[in-house]
């Protein structure tokens, strides 16, 4: 199910992500978002609607301080798995946690939370989750060069991926991050 898509951007971290519920063959469109902005966050989130409820409306988010790497990897995702398993969706798997999978965009920056709670910052400044993320990426490369804002470089991505995929579905909703502190 799904695709989320991600461009850092002059600054700005935009996210996009479309509106499939699936389950089996069965396909919902869904009105509640998977991208969204929790505090200086854009977050679009895959795996689960659960944990993306959880991120959005009780995960307390952080503000950063000092090293952005170092807070993503230590604080930020400290605070994730106490709202995580706090709200009942964390899992343990031979004495390991896991979540799910999602974007996070913060001060210009743009990464990926995967489910074993490891954090990556894409170098080519894009990166796509979900089942239709192959797809998306494949459009963001392809258009890298072409000169088009981000909101368009997202849509075609999006559509690519609604196009060859069963797993994703428009209406596309669409988040920007806001700028770093002054």
């Amino acid at each position: 199910m799904t695709v989320i898509v991600g461009l850092a951007y002059n600054g700005r971290v935009h996210l996009g992500g479309d509106s499939a519920g699936v389950a089996g063959l069965r396909i919902t469109v869904r009105r509640d978002p998977k991208v969204f902005r929790n505090g200086p966050y854009a977050m679009g989130f895959t795996t689960s609607f659960r944990m993306g409820q959880l991120l959005h409306h009780a995960f307390k988010a952080p503000r950063p301080k000092g090293d952005l790497d170092r807070f993503m990897t230590t604080v930020f995702v400290d605070k994730l798995r106490a709202c995580l398993k706090d709200g009942g969706w964390a899992r343990k798997d031979s004495e390991q946690e896991q979540a799910g999978t999602f974007l996070v965009g913060i001060y210009g920056r743009l990464f990926t939370v995967y489910d074993d709670y490891q954090i990556a910052e894409p170098a080519d400044g894009y990166a796509a989750v979900g089942c239709g993320s192959e797809l998306a990426l494949g459009a963001l490369h392809a258009t890298a060069g072409f000169g088009l804002k981000p909101r368009a470089r997202l849509s075609l991505a999006l559509t690519a991926a609604g196009h060859h995929s069963a797993g994703v579905s428009a209406p596309f909703s669409y988040v920007t991050a806001r700028r770093g502190p002054s």
